[in-house]
Order: C-alpha cells, then structure tokens, then sequence
C-alpha cells in the first residue's frame, strides 16, 4: 500500500499505479482517519516524506517534524504498528560518522542554501531520539540519504538493481555521497523483511 497526498500523486510512474498488486490511498498526513485506516492495515511503515523543490526554498519552518510527532508516530501507537523507516539526509550527524570532506561540503551548502530543508532533517531525527529517551516500543530506522541517482522507469530499475548492493552504516571512507533508487528500494526492502535490523539507529546508505 502507498499513502500519497493528492499533489503528489501525478508522481506515481505509470507502471505503478496501474499495477494490480499496489493500492494507492490518497490522504493528508494530518488527515488521521484517512492516515489511521491506513497504518492499521500495514505491518511496517516506510515513510519517503520530506521538502519537495518548491518547499526547500522556504524562509518558514516546515512541518514534517512535526507529522511524525503529532499523527504517524500517535497513529503507529493507537494501531499496535511498532515498526517504522523514515527518510533524513546525511545533514543529520551521529557520533559514529568519519569525517569526510564531500560529506560536510554537502551537508554545508544545503544548510545555506536551503535551511528549513537543512532543519526539518535535523528535526525528524531529533523526534525519533525523543522517542529512544522515552522508552517507547517503536522500532524507528531513520536511514540517511546522500545524493540520489539514476531513473525512476521500470526497465531501469531492472538494470541498476544488478549492481550490487546499498552500503548502510555510519558515514566512513567508503561512503560515496551517492546512491541509486534501485538500490534504495531493494535496501527498504530487505529492512522491511529482516525486522529487528537497525532498530533505534540511524544509518547512512550509499550506492
């Protein structure tokens, strides 16, 4: 099942929606009826939310921090759904990272360029580490994205899938500030089937 806000839905590629096994529900993420049938029907949550273009050129404080917070996270809870993957950047920091120079080159022109994106990173993980400190039972990921590559077609997923796996893990010498959609999809998808993987960490993915 994909959740999808009604502006976004012109996004979807042809040969998803019109796929037999992807029910697509359309719905607001403050919407919590809508959101709410939604989650109880699902055994595990992978959220791909964030700032759009037009958003990330805010001078205002966004609000996806806050969705997590006050419905996705109060939802997950009121449904019995302990499990959840939620997008950030590799502008969000842990004490594991190396340092790398294209990392922090990256992570500084967005915090310049493009500051509320820059913080609302920050902000999703700062909820999901409040919810570490309160000894919730939610099993959250928040896996960091560098640079993402390559095509969003069928016939290229199928020939990008081919290349390996993703690297997760904190930021090191081998991070290469890039990753391929494929390779993301088939990484969400082998943390949607191995649960009890990065439970309550956060690491960075790269191609």
């Amino acid at each position: 099942m994909a959740y999808v806000r009604p502006q976004s839905i012109s996004r979807i590629p042809n040969d998803l929606s019109s796929n037999s096994r992807l029910e697509i529900v359309q719905g607001q993420v403050d919407d919590d009826e809508t959101l709410g049938h939604a989650i109880a029907r699902c055994g595990a949550v992978v959220s791909l939310m964030g700032p759009d273009q037009a958003a990330m050129s805010s001078k205002s404080p966004l609000p996806y921090p806050a969705y997590y917070e006050q419905h996705i996270l109060p939802l997950m809870k009121k449904h019995g759904i302990k499990r959840i993957a939620a997008m950030a950047t590799i502008s969000v920091y842990t004490e594991d990272d190396a340092s790398v120079l294209i990392r922090w080159l990256m992570k500084t022109g967005v915090s310049w360029t493009f500051p509320a994106a820059y913080n609302t990173m920050l902000g999703i993980a700062k909820v999901f580490e409040e919810e570490k400190k309160s000894g919730s039972e939610i099993e959250w990921t928040v896996f960091r994205l560098p640079m993402l590559m390559g095509g969003s077609d069928e016939s290229s997923w199928k020939v990008d899938r081919e290349k390996g796996a993703a690297l997760a893990g904190p930021v090191s010498s081998l991070w290469s500030g890039k990753l391929n959609r494929s390779l993301l999809g088939k990484w969400l998808v082998d943390w949607v089937e191995q649960e009890g993987k990065w439970v309550r960490e956060l690491p960075a993915i790269s191609s």
